[in-house]
């Protein structure tokens, strides 16, 4: 569940979502997009509520990328993408020119355009990833909405994924695990804990030593990227962590 959240993201910018396990990091992607409906309070795009825009509409405008979205499709990879240009054309079009142009550059652009061939069903984790996300990329949107996209990416994909907000120039809602993906490539985080707003702002406003102890359990030192400047995280476990032994039935004391 997640309470009492607010934040509006403008144009071009990258929202990041972190938390903890269970603070809401993933329901509240899916309540932007509409998956999940609010109790109270609306999710807007372009002005508009997405819950009462037709999903042809939202799709031309907001594309998403889930966890947990790479069924075994019986499909190439060339089809699973052109599934994005389903908002742009009318029922039974052939494909056009302009879907065959955003097909080969979404493919291109998450460095996946040799495997356009190939079984979806056939690729690793990481190539899958990164085929849905040129899915979404191929639906041309003005907002992009990811979740976890960095899973199962190596090192030199995560950065290239979440580099692309600012080279397709979209305003984008990303939910991460990793602190230090977070601070690099976000505008504005906002820390989930319990599913409520636990802190929002800058890199450097909420990825604060005690906060994160307090929000993750962990001794955190904060210090400038010696390239970037932002801030860059080196977590330790707190002193606090139950050895297997403490937790044992057997070690403890007689009531």
């Amino acid at each position: 569940m997640v309470h009492d959240v607010t934040f509006s993201a403008q144009p071009g910018q990258v929202i990041g979502i972190i938390g903890p396990n269970g603070s809401g990091k993933s329901s509240l992607p899916r309540a932007i997009i509409g998956i999940l409906r609010p109790t109270t309070g609306t999710v807007r795009v372009d002005g508009r509520d997405v819950l009462s825009t037709k999903p042809r509409d939202l799709a031309r405008v907001l594309a998403a990328v889930l966890q947990d979205s790479t069924g075994d499709f019986d499909l190439t990879v060339h089809d699973v993408v052109t599934m994005g240009r389903a908002c742009h054309k009318r029922s039974f079009e052939r494909e056009t020119t302009a879907d065959r142009k955003a097909i080969t550059e979404a493919l291109t652009l998450v460095g996946a355009a040799d495997l356009t061939h190939r079984r979806f069903a056939d690729l690793s984790g990481g190539e899958r990833q990164r085929v849905l996300i040129a899915r979404a990329i191929a639906q041309q949107p003005r907002v992009l909405v990811m979740d976890e996209p960095t899973n199962h990416l190596d090192p030199r994909h995560q950065f290239d994924v979440l580099a692309l907000p600012r080279t397709l120039d979209v305003t984008a809602l990303v939910a991460l695990h990793d602190l230090n993906l977070a601070a690099r490539y976000c505008d504005q985080i906002h820390l989930l804990h319990h599913g409520r707003q636990h802190r929002s702002g800058p890199p450097e406003h909420v990825l604060d030593p005690e906060i994160l102890r307090t929000v993750y359990d962990v001794n955190a030192t904060v210090t400038p990227h010696p390239t970037t400047g932002r801030p860059h995280i080196a977590l330790d476990p707190c002193d606090n962590v139950v050895t297997p032994e403490e937790s044992s039935p057997t070690s403890r004391a007689p009531g």
